[in-house]
């Protein structure tokens, strides 16, 4: 399990700093964290949010049971943004120190410290709480503080990950591809609303395909494109990919192209 997570890193981090407008590929990020090669057009600063940003999701992978608390969240931030905004990096916004996301402005700069200390304290202490609720309505609230003056998206994800993580659950990747159907427009939702039921039903889904593929890759001979599955099993491809896309079948992306384990039969009641 520890070595599936390990390999997901370049996904996850490519995925995570494309939802923020990252021009590096798939390709570029994985040559930056596994190779160290770095290409001459390549942006300095999106470098060092790639090495950046897998450095603090390892550290998190081998530290999954490490306390969530404000000393661990400054830590991280400080690890984040070393290189890219040193005279910020580790603290939160502070005097006048506002951020603008689109419309929405993050909390007052004077209040943000206990809002954050109330934020990760009421996390802790509150055990009565369905799981995915608790993470969806802090991922929710820590964007919508925005605490930092940069890294707050990776930062949240990041945290959302290890949230999971501490309860020996597999991390999971939010596709960048999707952010403005199935990501963004939850935030929205939230701030009109303040429910935050969405992210609790797209996290379920990004969980479920998460164990999905660790369950294929611990226990399938052989794991296909969704295409390949489909075309076998007399099934028309489009209707394949909604069966995935709502994980009704055990399929799962890998390097953004849906898979599935060759022995899954698709009139069987369990996988």
């Amino acid at each position: 399990m520890r070595e599936i997570a390990l390999a997901e890193i370049p996904e996850m981090v490519y995925n995570s700093n494309a939802i923020e407008n990252s021009t590096l590929t798939l390709e570029d990020t994985e040559d930056i964290i596994l190779r160290d090669m770095i290409r001459h057009d390549q942006n300095i600063r999106e470098i060092y949010e790639a090495k950046n940003l897998a450095k603090i999701t390892e550290y998190l992978l081998e530290n999954p049971k490490e306390k969530l608390t404000i000393g661990l969240i400054l830590s991280l931030h400080k690890t984040l943004l070393t290189g890219i905004s040193d005279d910020i990096a580790g603290r939160f916004r502070m005097n006048k120190e506002w951020v603008r996301i689109g419309a929405h402005l993050g909390a007052n700069p004077d209040f943000v410290s206990d809002l954050m200390r109330d934020l990760v304290g009421n996390y802790n202490s509150d055990g009565s709480e369905y799981f995915l609720d608790k993470i969806a309505y802090f991922h929710a609230e820590f964007e919508t503080i925005h605490p930092f003056g940069d890294g707050n998206g990776r930062m949240g994800r990041t945290l959302l990950n290890h949230q999971l993580m501490a309860l020996d659950l597999p991390p999971i990747i939010i596709q960048s591809k999707s952010k403005f159907t199935n990501y963004y427009p939850l935030f929205n939702t939230y701030i009109a609303s303040t429910k935050y039921d969405g992210f609790t039903g797209l996290f379920a889904s990004l969980l479920t395909e998460s164990l999905y593929r660790r369950i294929a890759l611990l226990s399938s001979p052989k794991i296909i494109p969704l295409t390949e599955w489909a075309k076998k099993n007399g099934i028309a491809g489009t209707i394949a990919s909604n069966k995935a896309a709502r994980q009704t079948i055990p399929a799962f992306r890998m390097r953004d192209r849906w898979m599935i384990p060759s022995e899954f039969n698709n009139h069987a009641r369990t996988f």
